[in-house]
């Protein structure tokens, strides 16, 4: 059972979750529930994909996560797991193949520490769209981002390494990731000019398979972006 259209309120509540797969309760352009499709994708776990209509959100779906937000994971037991760090961490150690944590207790203690100081930084691709489309001036807070960018990028100076977590994809990886795909949508590629080793980790990041299996065209995320931005957002946005 997968939907790419969203479903909305009033709409009939899914039948359970088939034995050895898990639900992701989604919406395509979401980047918080895109990382949770790079885990899955990344570990090949079966699963089906429910599309959330953000706006418009059916009953049932608020009975199962009182927030109301995605990504959320309902099991074929009715266990559900929602917020997009834990439910990929839930991934990661329900479906240990291809482990995407390390399993030292300190290096994923350090990730986990990065991706507290990345969320400091998520705001930043929310903001300056914002401010630009009112046309307000938004070069000191391009500059603010430039400023976290090269720290990002002094950690890959140091690491000495293609990847967060080392020479391959790791978690943190897939958890920034989908902002920096946003960044050309939003026309804020050349923030990156500056941070060469940063760059690079975003050429090596946009030519992994799960990357490739979540992404849109630039022009679909923009479309989008568009009602969104307009106040009405089409969740259906090119189907």
């Amino acid at each position: 059972m997968t939907s790419q259209k969203c479903v909305t309120k009033g709409s009939a509540v899914p039948g359970p979750v088939a034995k050895g797969s898990i639900r992701l309760y989604s919406m395509r352009f979401c980047p918080f529930a895109q990382r949770a499709r790079l885990v899955l994708n990344a570990k090949g776990i079966k699963h089906d994909i429910i599309n959330i209509n953000l706006k418009d959100k059916p009953e049932w779906f608020l009975v199962k996560n009182p927030l109301g937000l995605v990504p959320t994971l309902e099991t074929p037991a009715g266990e559900v797991i929602y917020e997009s760090p834990i439910t990929c961490e839930y991934l990661d150690e329900v479906y240990p193949e291809k482990k995407l944590f390390p399993s030292s207790p300190y290096a994923k203690a350090q990730q986990k520490m990065m991706l507290e100081q990345f969320s400091k930084v998520i705001p930043y691709f929310y903001k300056i769209p914002a401010a630009q489309n009112k046309g307000e001036d938004v070069s000191g807070l391009k500059s603010e981002l430039k400023e976290k960018f090269a720290n990002l990028n002094e950690e890959l100076v140091n690491k000495k390494s293609k990847f967060f977590g080392g020479n391959s994809i790791t978690m943190i990886d897939y958890m920034m990731w989908p902002f920096f795909e946003r960044l050309e949508v939003f026309d804020l590629k050349h923030c990156l000019d500056e941070t060469a080793e940063l760059k690079k980790w975003t050429e090596c990041m946009a030519e992994d398979p799960a990357v490739k299996a979540t992404r849109h065209s630039v022009d679909t995320y923009k479309g989008f972006y568009k009602t969104y931005s307009e106040g009405n957002a089409d969740y259906d946005f090119g189907l």
